[in-house]
């Protein structure tokens, strides 16, 4: 079905009409001039907005619509976990181009929808506008947390213990493998359209014909790039645990980079060690197939959106017990700098490398 057959407000009746919502703060969502959210008592707000472009942020050649919608959702409940929160609300606005269906628009909200079920977020409002670039998606994601539990990027101490879930590297050597495969059959491509043209055959059938990429035994790298996970339970367990991170954020543009974001806030140094960082056996198979150093994809590769925060010394044989939690090296004073130990023993400085959509 062409959007232009429903218009604007049946494709948000289409794609809303039968929320159901999930947290006693929402008493108005879709349908008003704004959502109607009620102040949790005791409770502080948060607010974090993210925008995805096509062409930037990803590519509809490998990406599949439904995976779309839910990291789309995922990457802005990310934010909120790195604050030490809890997600509540979720407001969604789309641009789109001609070249999309109700139906393709239908699927990206399933993904959507799907997310927020897990994490019981609800959708309360967004806008939907037409685009010329291609598309475009903007989440704003709405939280709450206590006054004693919200955790900034600037509470990090002198000795206290630098702390990663999970493990890094493997969203970047899953998008390695897409982009490859992309490359791979748009030659193909090229050579059946040429090889249609000489025999005056069908292109579309050539096409058709080209067998699909074999990605068997990488499915965990495609998951991590395609379809991560807000990290909602390493906030459960370290409140489990009795423990609040003095500084966390999550890592989206790699380790390096947020490493320095926390100490160029909290005013400190740091020392990694490359030894210590957590890095999946799928990842560091692929990384020398590429060709590529692993360390250096775990801490620049970004997309993971594990967490990345501190906790006190004291903390030190109570976070060693909690499961996917690793210690990967410490905070000094602001003087000594930032620094990654390697595996011989050798000091390098910290360098932010990770991405940045605004350099060239």
């Amino acid at each position: 079905m062409e959007i232009s057959e429903l218009g604007e407000f049946g494709l948000i009746n289409r794609l809303t009409g039968n929320l159901e919502y999930r947290n006693a703060s929402t008493l108005k969502g879709v349908g008003d001039d704004c959502a109607v959210i009620t102040p949790e008592a005791n409770m502080q707000t948060v607010v974090t907005t993210d925008l995805l472009m096509e062409g930037v942020h990803f590519d509809l050649t490998y990406m599949p619509l439904k995976h779309l919608g839910y990291k789309a959702v995922m990457v802005n409940l990310s934010d909120i976990y790195a604050m030490n929160a809890t997600p509540r609300q979720i407001t969604v606005s789309i641009a789109l181009g001609k070249r999309f269906q109700v139906e393709d628009i239908e699927e990206l909200y399933s993904g959507m929808r799907l997310a927020c079920e897990e994490h019981s977020v609800d959708i309360v409002g967004g806008d939907t506008t037409s685009s010329m670039t291609g598309l475009a998606i903007s989440i704003t994601a709405i939280g709450v947390t206590s006054k004693e539990d919200i955790t900034y990027r600037s509470g990090a101490k002198e000795t206290d213990l630098v702390c990663v879930s999970g493990n890094l590297g493997a969203a970047y050597m899953g998008l390695k493998l897409l982009e490859r495969e992309k490359a791979v059959y748009s030659q193909q491509v090229r050579e059946a359209e040429e090889k249609a043209k000489t025999n005056g055959t069908s292109a579309k059938e050539a096409i058709d014909a080209i067998p699909q990429p074999d990605f068997a035994g990488r499915e965990y790298l495609l998951e991590r790039q395609m379809k991560p996970e807000a990290r909602r339970d390493i906030i459960q367990k370290l409140k489990e645990a009795g423990i609040k991170p003095t500084s966390m954020m999550d890592i989206s543009d790699g380790l390096s980079s947020e490493l320095l974001h926390i100490c160029s806030e909290s005013k400190c140094g740091c020392r990694i060690y490359e030894e210590r960082i957590p890095i999946d056996y799928q990842t560091a198979v692929t990384a020398e197939e590429f060709n590529l150093n692993v360390s250096t994809c775990a801490l620049n590769g970004g997309e993971d959106y594990e967490l990345l925060f501190t906790v006190p010394l004291t903390a030190n044989d109570v976070i060693s017990e909690i499961d996917d939690i690793k210690i990967i090296g410490y905070i000094t004073q602001e003087s000594l700098g930032k620094a990654l130990i390697t595996r011989d023993g050798q000091e390098f400085e910290l360098k932010a490398q990770g991405w940045n959509p605004l350099k060239g």
